[in-house]
């Protein structure tokens, strides 16, 4: 009888000093201290393989495998054992999104082997992530552990659409943060406009968005051509037209991420050769006001690393799929070499309102297609007054809860300062290259919009349907935006 007493009250305490181990270990941290000598002593009695994911291929071009190994680390739920993890909103007020710091350790496991990712950076800034696997299941699993990732990182791109509009930094800016993880900087492109709602006549649009949906489907066209996948296009007007708008549309329509280059901000051709490579891509690049930056040479990039920034052999190195934009005020001042097909395929002007863009953008901030004053509003824009889409589009959303008053404070802006604006409009008809004569111009109104006609061989007909000019001209009695060209197949 005494030994069971004896034993029952060895095994109570007993019990009792293990809970109170447990408590002591889990309160105050020490089970993680015993298990990083456990896994430390473990690592003892193995021998281990490492694998370096540098974000750049020789600190030039991005490493696809460093985005995707990115992607897929942190939609493990093992990093929030990590020793060290940031916390973002999502894209929902109430959602909050684990990304793992700089030089910290997530574990994983795959087909019952462990492995182990560090977020590493060198010496020198550059990012990376070192894999880390025992020698012994590197043959069995390594392969299909890489492929495994790629799978689960595209299945994670797909279902986070969320678009990035990126901007480039200074060379000063990027030497002072010691770091060679890119010159470009991110943010969410979360822009409203679309072609749905951007206030542009509705033939335009059609014609855009079947060229672009073209674009999209072109891969095998343009291989089996032996070219670039790409398409570039010029949008030219005063400030204020909507040019900017229409790039953010272009982005939404294609589902492209936008990289807008600051010429200020590279300092020579090389430079911007480096910023090309570091594009991804399925991506919108978007060069504002060239003409600026070309005729007051504030930027120490030459026109001659323009052109090659837009169809050199390097251009055909980077990725496929890309849509270029250079927008400016007007193209007079630009050589004709910046503007032939194949540097710029697609022309599209954004001139001044006249009367029929002011009733498309009455209808689209207003909700008005008749009104009392349009007859007034008319006649002064027969007078030759005209302002930008924007000054007009201003008044109207500051007045818009009583559209009389909205159009009475757009007719005395026409008649203050439309004035001088309106002067100066004219006819413009444009084309893939300059016409020199007055026959070439009449001759040009009855063309297709790919150019080309019924005696074209196949070979010309292919090239123009992939260099096809959008014709656009601006005139009062069609209105804002009127495509002078009608695609043909050939």
């Amino acid at each position: 009888m005494g030994i069971l007493w004896d034993s029952f009250l060895f095994l109570l305490v007993a019990t009792l000093a293990l809970f109170l181990v447990r408590i002591v270990l889990f309160k105050t941290g020490l089970i993680y201290m015993v298990k990083l000598w456990r896994r430390k002593i473990i690592d003892w009695f193995h021998v281990y393989q490492f694998y370096k994911v540098p974000e750049f291929n020789d600190n030039v071009q991005e490493n696809h495998l460093y985005q995707k190994v990115y992607s897929y680390l942190n939609s493990l739920s093992s990093i929030e054992n990590s020793d060290f993890t940031n916390l973002f909103t999502g894209k929902k007020s109430n959602e909050i999104i684990l990304r793992l710091d700089r030089n910290q350790v997530v574990g994983d496991e795959f087909l019952g082997a462990r492995v182990c990712w560090i977020n590493g950076e060198d010496d020198d800034g550059a990012r990376n992530f070192v894999l880390k696997i025992r020698k012994a299941d590197k043959r069995r699993i390594l392969g299909p552990y890489l492929q495994h990732i790629h799978t689960v990182s595209d299945e994670l791109e797909q279902r986070n659409t969320e678009l990035k509009l990126f901007i480039n930094v200074g060379i000063d800016d990027h030497l002072k943060k010691k770091k060679k993880n890119g010159r470009w900087r991110s943010i969410p492109f979360d822009h409203p406009c679309t072609f749905d709602n951007i206030a542009m006549e509705t033939d335009l649009k059609n014609k855009v968005k079947s060229d672009l949906e073209s674009f999209l489907k072109g891969k095998q066209y343009y291989n089996r051509l032996g070219r670039v996948w790409k398409r570039s296009y010029l949008l030219y007007g005063p400030s204020g037209t909507g040019k900017s708008s229409f790039v953010a549309a272009m982005a939404n329509f294609l589902d492209y991420d936008v990289y807008d280059i600051d010429l200020s901000k590279v300092s020579d051709d090389s430079d911007l050769k480096m910023l090309l490579l570091q594009t991804r891509g399925k991506s919108v690049i978007v060069i504002e006001d060239l003409d600026r930056y070309l005729s007051t040479k504030s930027t120490a990039v030459s026109l001659s690393g323009i052109l090659n920034f837009t169809d050199s052999i390097l251009s055909s190195c980077t990725a496929d799929e890309r849509i270029m934009v250079f927008t400016m005020t007007g193209k007079e001042q630009i050589d004709p070499a910046m503007l032939r097909p194949g540097r710029v395929d697609v022309h599209i002007h954004f001139p001044l309102c006249d009367f029929t863009a002011f009733k498309t953008l009455a209808n689209y901030y207003l909700g008005v297609k008749e009104h009392k004053l349009f007859s007034q509003v008319e006649g002064i824009f027969q007078n030759g007054a005209s302002l930008s889409p924007a000054e007009i589009g201003e008044l109207m959303i500051a007045n818009r809860s009583s559209p009389t008053r909205a159009l009475k404070y757009v007719i005395n802006a026409l008649q203050t300062d439309g004035d001088r604006r309106g002067t100066g409009r004219r006819l413009l008809l444009e084309s893939g290259s300059r016409k020199s004569t007055s026959e070439d111009v009449s001759d040009d109104m009855s063309g297709s919009l790919c150019g080309g006609g019924g005696g074209s061989s196949p070979a010309v007909k292919e090239f123009r349907k992939l260099y096809g000019l959008l014709r656009i001209k601006s005139s009062r009695k069609s209105g804002s935006f009127d495509v002078a060209r009608e695609m043909r197949d050939g």
